[in-house]
């Protein structure tokens, strides 16, 4: 990742609703901290209300929604819809978790970033993130 940057890249990882399994949205936390990120996990249960908050309240880079319950076609356009409200438009919605591919365009084509299923390559989604930020953050460099 890059080390040119004034300050690194902020990430929040987050588990929205009643989803209560977060070993992925650990080890994906552990590997952005791994690639030099400041990862903030928000822990289970959170309400998109609180995700969008804790995201402006850390200005934060990126936000990261690891599901598996099935409410992603509910959870990630409310986020959306929250982030817009409160003038995020500059970071990067990514996340994953057991989506289907059609879920995947669909959410993708609303403005989501790319999304991620289970076994993606930790290196591959701190590769993108960073990217991500490098042309949408120049403010960072």
């Amino acid at each position: 990742m890059s080390n040119d940057r004034k300050r690194p890249v902020r990430v929040l990882v987050a588990k929205v609703g009643l989803d209560g399994h977060d070993r992925g949205a650990k080890v994906i936390a552990t590997a952005l901290r791994d690639a030099g990120m400041e990862v903030i996990y928000t822990g289970l249960r959170q309400t998109p209300e609180m995700v969008v908050n804790t995201a402006l309240q850390e200005d934060v880079d990126a936000l990261g929604i690891s599901i598996l319950s099935g409410a992603h076609m509910t959870v990630f356009p409310r986020v959306m819809s929250l982030m817009k409200e409160k003038g995020l438009d500059n970071v990067l919605l990514t996340g994953g978790g057991i989506i289907p591919e059609e879920d995947m365009r669909s959410l993708q084509a609303m403005g989501v970033g790319q999304l991620f299923a289970p076994g993606t390559s930790t290196v591959q989604i701190a590769e993108y993130i960073d990217q991500w930020v490098r042309e949408h953050r120049s403010e960072l460099l």
